[in-house]
């Protein structure tokens, strides 16, 4: 088998803004770092940004976290499940102490069950600190599964990864629940914002968002999901960050609701699991390093878990500027196709001319 040299992929990167954010999280105007090959994305999140900007700032907030792992075990019967299951928020201060002892960050904060015949599936629900998490709520998993089994005599060993986390697949569970942040970001844009900017009315944005992205995702079948395209977002947010960006499958799950209110535009976006964190692997990188300390976005010991719902408000910021651009961009006939072909091509003449 012929070997490789350690090599590093290069992906285009260009800071984007500014967008003005307002919230519990950050109340600044910060610079959206954003890695991708699809280079029309800057524009369009540009746009976004100062459209929102000019209306007065985005509100972002997190909603709830907690990061995930799910276990699997079994018994005889189903009855002895059933007596377990219900009787579980009397070992909750036990399960807590296997879970502390595990990491200095790591905390738990609920416990979901399901029964399926004689299997048990336990979904742990977990505070990081500022890491995304996966390692330490795997091993807290892992010790939880270990005193389970001990205890319980009775349960036998299945997985440590039971599959209703749910991680990097697309899950109605995720949307219910949540996994890691849970954020929602909105704002209401003037007439005047939208037609200057934008190019298009509130009135055209509510329709298209009506008819495409709730009408056409009910068609394509989408699981708890309504939006044009959050994952173009996450992704470049994501590289530039140092983040899992296999996290994009769940983070990409998650809706676009607005209104006309008056003769102004109503929009928000609500994610229930962005994944990110700024502490662990990929973070040591030194553009990853420069990204997040432009974001403010590097850790306090101080504050523990301070950066990481920083960061989560940042990157729900820049998926609100996308989806605001192209939704109204898809208003107008050609505008999407037209656009695309110019910023390509000019981006295509410049790299080829280096």
């Amino acid at each position: 088998m012929a070997s490789y040299p350690d090599s590093a992929a290069c992906v285009p990167m260009r800071s984007v803004g500014p967008l003005k954010i307002v919230g519990p999280e950050l109340e600044e105007e910060v610079f959206l770092p954003l890695a991708t090959y699809e280079t029309p994305l800057w524009a369009s999140v540009r746009r976004g940004a100062r459209a929102f900007s000019s209306a007065g700032g985005l509100y972002v907030a997190v909603l709830r976290e907690g990061m995930t792992r799910s276990i699997v075990c079994e018994a005889e019967h189903a009855e002895d499940l059933r007596q377990l299951a219900g009787h579980l928020s009397e070992y909750h201060s036990k399960m807590e102490a296997v879970v502390a002892q595990t990491g200095h960050f790591v905390r738990l904060q609920g416990v979901h069950h399901e029964i399926v015949g004689s299997l048990l599936f336990l979904r742990f629900e977990m505070t990081t600190g500022d890491a995304a998490g996966h390692n330490m709520v795997t091993k807290a998993a892992d010790a939880m599964l270990s005193w389970l089994l001990e205890a319980f005599p009775f349960l036998r060993y299945v997985s440590v990864s039971g599959n209703i986390c749910t991680d990097k697949k697309v899950s109605a569970i995720n949307g219910l629940l949540g996994r890691g942040k849970s954020v929602v970001a909105e704002a209401t844009l003037p007439f005047s914002v939208c037609e200057k900017i934008l190019k298009t009315t509130p009135k055209k944005i509510v329709d298209i968002n009506v008819k495409k992205n709730f009408v056409g995702s009910i068609l394509a079948g989408s699981v708890r999901s309504a939006n044009a395209h959050f994952a173009n977002m996450l992704l470049a947010i994501y590289l530039s960050t140092g983040q899992d960006c296999a996290n994009i499958v769940e983070g990409s799950q998650g809706i676009t609701y607005v209104e006309q209110r008056g003769s102004d535009l109503y929009f928000s976006i609500t994610l229930p699991s962005i994944v990110v964190g700024t502490v662990g692997n990929g973070k040591d990188l030194p553009f990853v390093q420069e990204n997040l300390k432009v974001l403010g976005c590097l850790p306090r010991p101080d504050i523990p878990g301070q950066s990481a719902r920083r960061l989560a408000a940042i990157v729900a910021g820049s998926v609100a500027c996308g989806e605001l651009s192209l939704l109204a961009a898809q208003t107008n006939p050609g505008e999407l196709v037209k656009t695309h072909l110019r910023l390509e091509r000019a981006s295509h003449v410049q790299r080829t001319s280096l």
